[in-house]
């Protein structure tokens, strides 16, 4: 695996760094935004990982800008743990968000689930599925409400398509974490909350296809 640390603090970029390599990675540094976008273009990662706080370009910024070229993993790091910071930044892309101070294999293990995800992609043939306005194109990862384009993230994509195969299906969190985001161990239930409530909103109306199971999760609920 190749890993690109993105963070102004040597220390943090150190230790990640000897993790990376102990566990036989590649890990590259950049100390701010700009030079990670820089980076990104040139080179192929496996995964970033994305501090927010950084000069001249915050890592939020940077990952809007990689996401206009790039739909490379990337992990943010912050010491922002506010549900207003982690929701900005899976709105704007990224696939995961860790609070610091973090312990060095919590990273890992969610580098190693992202990898898991991205490498583990379903790879047959998946159709068009309409529910009155709603239409949704697995194979073309495309999403229309009402004919109108819904511009969701890369993850809110993945967690409609998996919701929409499994339909009538009552899936828990647990099972939507697994499937979705690859974890085993080291998810949170307020993830997938978090991700449905952002889901709902880019749906509009037809919010009302993903039906809450009180306790235990959500299903998919429609006519096609």
């Amino acid at each position: 695996m190749k890993v690109l640390i993105v963070d102004d603090e040597e220390m943090i970029r150190a230790v990640l760094r000897e993790y990376i390599e102990f566990e036989g990675g590649e890990a590259e540094e950049a100390q701010e935004g700009m030079e990670a976008v820089r980076r990104c273009r040139e080179e192929q990662f496996d995964v970033v990982l994305m501090d927010v706080m950084m000069p001249k370009l915050d890592g939020f910024s940077a990952v809007k800008e990689i996401r206009k070229f790039s739909q490379v993993p990337v992990i943010m790091l912050s010491a922002r743990g506010e549900e207003y910071d982690k929701l900005f930044g899976f709105e704007i892309g990224s696939d995961d968000y860790v609070t610091k101070p973090f312990s060095p294999k919590e990273v890992m293990a969610r580098i190693h689930a992202v990898m898991k995800r991205t490498s583990t992609e379903p790879k047959k043939e998946r159709g068009v599925y309409e529910f009155e306005g709603l239409r949704v194109d697995i194979e073309g990862r495309s999403v229309t409400v009402d004919g109108v384009p819904a511009e969701l993230t890369p993850k809110e994509y993945e967690l409609l398509f998996y919701l929409v195969e499994n339909a009538g299906v009552a899936l828990t969190r647990e099972k939507l974490l697994n499937q979705v985001w690859g974890y085993d161990f080291y998810g949170d239930d307020r993830t997938v909350d978090t991700h449905v409530k952002m889901l709902r909103g880019n749906l509009k109306e037809y919010r009302k296809f993903i039906v809450t199971l009180r306790g235990l999760g959500y299903k998919f609920e429609a006519t096609k």
